[in-house]
């Protein structure tokens, strides 16, 4: 009997250690990089580089099917996160990266990222007579706010960022807007844009 016990004492001692191991490891929390409203924001999880390989991620697409971002295989992509596509700022940015879409050639691809419900994404893309560019929704997974760091603690929702991502599928442009409120300059993520898809 004694020898029974000892055993389930061992056993569970090991299934408890093996827990602990798996235990998730609280995200990491940046503060002080961006602002809404002039209140200062926390930004949960990790930090992306340049020159680093962009993480994979998965969202959920307009017509509520699972897209699977993979970095890469010949086509350079812009990664655009906003808060919410009905707000004004985050309504012209995503319009101006639709608009000038068509100048960047087949092989630059735009995605813009948001928490909106994929219905609000749809109804408002079509509102806006979007085309040229994809929307994805990051409510269900957070894959995308975990992976590129631009999930705001405070309020669920993706900071605004813009990261293009070459050919080869490494980073190689990333902006952090530090005011939620304002727009991102445009001209230095489509020149890295342009500059990848002309490289050989």
């Amino acid at each position: 009997m004694k020898i029974v016990q000892r055993f389930l004492v061992a056993s569970m001692s090991v299934l408890l250690l093996t827990l602990a191991g798996c235990a998730v490891a609280p995200p990491v929390q940046r503060k002080g990089l961006v602002t809404l409203n002039g209140q200062p924001m926390t930004l949960l999880g990790n930090t992306v580089h340049v020159g680093e390989k962009a993480p994979v991620f998965k969202a959920v697409a307009n017509n509520m099917t699972v897209f699977h971002f993979q970095p890469g295989h010949g086509k350079v992509w812009i990664l655009s996160s906003v808060p919410s596509l009905d707000t004004p700022v985050c309504s012209l940015e995503t319009r101006h990266f639709n608009l000038v879409a068509s100048t960047l050639g087949k092989n630059v691809g735009i995605i813009t990222i948001s928490m909106d419900l994929p219905f609000a994404q749809k109804r408002w893309c079509g509102d806006k007579g979007i085309q040229h560019i994809m929307t994805v929704s990051d409510y269900r997974f957070h894959s995308f706010a975990k992976a590129y760091g631009v999930l705001m603690k405070q309020n669920g929702l993706l900071a605004r960022q813009v990261v293009v991502v070459g050919k080869n599928g490494k980073i190689i442009y990333i902006q952090l807007v530090p005011n939620i409120a304002h727009p991102p300059h445009y001209a230095p993520v489509l020149a890295a844009a342009r500059q990848a898809a002309a490289a050989p």
